[in-house]
């Protein structure tokens, strides 16, 4: 009996962390270029005692889960700081612009204080060199399809060409790369690092990815996994009943 228990009490348990994940998708479903986690499924193993397997099975995580890749609604929003990555691809940041460069589809951009170019969340933008942008007080910016950054600086004459002060760096990872979200919430390489750019993928100035969270999918699955746990529940009930019962089978009777 206590089989029937332990199994539901370890998929209440896997109903847990898919809760948090749904929850975690739902918080920032309005975060520009948010990429959605998916559930961690993990494997199943037999639990060993004294040397030799026992029958009851567990299931558990085997490393981070992965995100979706889908690509988010596109926006025109007209804003010249505005970045979108059009089909696949990334920009570099380095979040909080102390920590390693990430990957990052989050493009509504913002020139700092002291002249660098961050992101919503206060992410620097790098370029090619893996170094923050700086860009000078302006009048007007271009952003061109390969990142390019031209701005015509207030100071400058006006009959001056534009400026070219620097190169957001973007990449398309090959398909052998994989990428995960570290304990930072960052998209890396699995150790940590980050995929050389290659400048392959394509920026769209004046537009923003929103969230690819399909917020009517995760409401659904939300109801799904509650019915599911009251479930859970009411095994683990009933397997306590029908062990009571067996118990009171084998009580001696009363003299």
């Amino acid at each position: 009996m206590d089989r029937m228990i332990y199994t539901a009490l370890n998929a209440l348990t896997n109903q847990r962390d898919q809760r948090v994940t749904q929850a975690q998708n739902l918080a920032n479903q309005n975060v520009p270029g948010y990429r959605r986690d998916l559930n961690n499924d993990g494997k199943a193993f037999f639990a060993d005692a004294l040397n030799t397997e026992m029958v009851r099975a567990f299931q558990t995580e085997t490393g981070p889960a992965g995100f979706s890749e889908e690509s988010g609604p596109l926006q025109q929003t007209g804003e010249a700081l505005d970045i979108a990555v059009i089909d696949d691809g990334y920009f570099y940041v380095r979040p909080d612009g102390i920590g390693d460069p990430a990957l990052s589809r989050r493009g509504d951009m913002r020139r700092m204080a002291d002249g660098t170019l961050a992101n919503g969340a206060g992410d620097m933008l790098l370029d090619v060199n893996m170094n923050p942008i700086q860009v000078p007080v302006y009048r007007e910016i271009q952003i061109t399809d390969i990142g390019e950054i031209w701005v015509d600086p207030i100071d400058a004459d006006p009959n001056e060409p534009p400026l070219l002060v620097g190169t957001l760096a973007s990449v398309i990872p090959t398909p052998d790369q994989k990428l995960l979200k570290g304990a930072d919430g960052q998209i890396r390489s699995p150790d940590g690092t980050v995929p050389p750019p290659n400048q392959l993928a394509k920026l769209s100035q004046g537009v923003l990815e929103g969230s690819n969270v399909n917020t009517v999918e995760e409401l659904v699955n939300s109801i799904e996994m509650q019915r599911s746990f009251e479930l859970g529940i009411r095994m683990v009930s009933t397997a306590s009943k029908i062990d009571e019962a067996g118990a009171r089978l084998l009580r001696s009777p009363d003299a």
